[in-house]
């Protein structure tokens, strides 16, 4: 079955190669995600949003399954002296996403600074959530850099 979203639409017409992949609708988490695609843990890339201390412009934090996001890190890279994970509800209501199915191909524009974890340029091609609960996407980890101008940089930790 074709999967057609907003993340899918963005892609076709941007003439991205990707393959969509549809799994329960549900919260699966980057683990039960890897486990159903059979794929590696570190291929499998999640969205974190954060939020400023200070005002200013939320941020998406874009990191391996297999690592969690370095808040100090990410507050350096940002020009932050602290960031905070948002809750789910802060989350859902700032992207107007469910969480599991938040996505930066789907914030695209929507006012989130997106920092990718610079590993991700270590891998040929990366699984993000589809925009939606049931929806991965696999697509080629610079083409994920370059449709989110995000900032790649060091912001993991195991």
């Amino acid at each position: 079955m074709m999967i057609a979203n907003n993340v899918t639409r963005l892609l076709d017409n941007r003439k991205i190669n990707y393959k969509a992949f549809e799994l329960p609708r549900q919260k699966l988490g980057a683990e039960g995600t890897a486990s159903l695609l059979n794929v590696p843990l570190s291929i499998i890339f999640k969205s974190i949003v954060v939020e400023r201390v200070t005002p200013g412009k939320p941020i998406l934090a874009v990191v391996p399954g297999d690592k969690e996001v370095n808040l100090k890190a990410l507050a350096k890279v940002v020009g932050e002296k602290k960031v905070i994970a948002a809750t789910q509800k802060n989350a859902e209501r700032l992207t107007k996403l469910q969480a599991g199915g938040i996505s930066p191909l789907a914030l695209i524009n929507r006012g989130f600074e997106i920092i990718i974890d610079d590993s991700v340029l270590d891998q040929e091609t990366v699984h993000i959530s589809g925009g939606e609960l049931g929806v991965n996407i696999r697509l080629r980890s610079q083409d994920l850099v370059d449709l989110t101008r995000a900032a790649a940089a060091k912001i993991s930790r195991e």
